[in-house]
């Protein structure tokens, strides 16, 4: 039985946040029924390049697994009665629409629990339902930047740049699905649904943690360190002779331990150096001579040494290593995907194993419209008539 097995979702959302948010709780076994215009449907079905070989978005490809599409056309008041007809058969309505776009369409969290007192709403915006950013628009990059993220990313002394995963995006995605699910057990005790509002730059504000509060603590405005850390040295990318790896010294039984790995046992007796408080302060000297230390060998003896030592230490590998890495296949983080057009596609895995397995099975992404006539004949139980009636009406597709 998967997790969320009996768990029906109602998906209006568009571009990135709220399909991959939606997605996971399709990975988790929810029914996802996808809501798209009819007159092109989510626009990132034509988002790229780059495309498959019949035009189909990889990025659509990416974030929209395991959902049905609906095309139903909200705007017109007809549409608005089959979603209200949909929400009385769900357990969640999820969107991301700027705020006051559900209150224009006639279907407030007001409206849709009154067919379903027990309907749980999750709606994600850039800002929020309120506050005076409430109607700004924003899209992944504004996000980062407004939420700290680009401040603290990149090299001391360069140009402000973004995280190349699109946190700010993905993070509203994750935070969302895990309120539905905490929404979904309080409803199991209570009986009542609830609406998540949830910002994307909140979610971002949270991600600051220990950031936030050091600057507290201490009153300094924390500052790239590429991919340094402030209360820890040695920790962060290393030249090699012929590449790059990391080392994590972030707890003081792995000093000693470096130190011999890297035939400088002298270094664990250096007053200096002795404890993570004294490298910290004398972090610029110690940097440079670990770094003359590791251009002496190739990556592969360093990652030897320091892995035979019980060091933290890692590659640095691209898209295309990651994708191919022995663990990486191991827990199944790349499947395969059986499309009707394409046959096998690979694709990532869920990070999420129950009892040992993967918790759905995979299914392509949907045409647009392909289960409309489904959905109304089969859930709603409209007859022939009115689902042909509503498509010469234009309501569907």
């Amino acid at each position: 039985m998967s997790l969320f097995d009996g768990v029906r979702v109602l998906d209006l959302s568009r571009m990135l946040a709220g399909p991959y948010g939606s997605m996971l709780l399709a990975d988790m076994g929810a029914e996802v029924i996808k809501v798209e215009e009819p007159d092109g449907g989510d626009p990132m079905r034509v988002m790229g390049p780059p495309f498959l070989s019949d035009g189909e978005s990889a990025y659509f490809l990416a974030i929209n697994r395991n959902k049905k599409s609906l095309a139903l056309d909200l705007t017109k008041p007809e549409g608005r009665e089959v979603f209200l007809d949909l929400a009385v058969e769900a357990d969640v309505v999820w969107e991301n629409f700027r705020p006051g776009v559900m209150e224009r369409l006639g279907l407030a969290h007001a409206a849709l629990t009154a067919v379903n007192p027990r309907l749980v709403m999750c709606s994600i915006s850039a800002y929020g339902q309120d506050g005076p950013y409430r109607d700004w628009p924003a899209f992944d990059l504004a996000l980062q930047a407004m939420g700290g993220a680009m401040s603290v990313t990149g090299e001391d002394g360069g140009r402000p740049v973004r995280m190349g995963l699109p946190m700010g995006d993905l993070a509203g995605g994750m935070f969302g699905a895990f309120a539905v699910a905490g929404a979904l057990f309080r409803r199991e005790r209570t009986g009542h649904g609830a609406h998540v509002d949830l910002s994307l730059l909140d979610c971002q504000v949270s991600l600051l943690t220990y950031m936030a509060q050091y600057f507290w603590a201490d009153g300094r405005v924390p500052r790239p360190l590429g991919s340094g850390h402030a209360s820890v040295v040695p920790y962060g990318a290393l030249a090699t002779r012929d590449g790059h790896l990391i080392v994590a010294i972030f707890a003081e039984k792995f000093w000693a331990g470096f130190c011999s790995a890297i035939e400088r046992t002298e270094w664990a007796r250096d007053a200096r150096f002795a404890a993570n408080r004294d490298r910290v302060g004398n972090r610029e000297a110690l940097m440079h001579l670990i770094e003359a230390v590791f251009r002496e060998r190739p990556t592969a003896e360093w990652l030897t040494r320091l892995h035979a030592a019980g060091v933290p230490a890692a590659p640095i590998l691209s898209v295309d290593r990651v994708l191919a890495d022995p663990q990486v296949r191991h827990r199944r983080m790349v499947v395969e995907l059986e499309h009707p057009r394409h046959g096998a596609l690979p694709t990532l895995g869920t990070p999420i194993k129950v009892d040992g397995a993967l918790d759905a099975p995979l299914a392509a992404p949907a045409r647009l419209g392909e289960h409309t006539d489904a959905v109304l004949r089969d859930l709603l139980k409209y007859p022939a008539e009115r689902v042909a009636a509503l498509r010469r009406e234009g309501v569907i597709a």
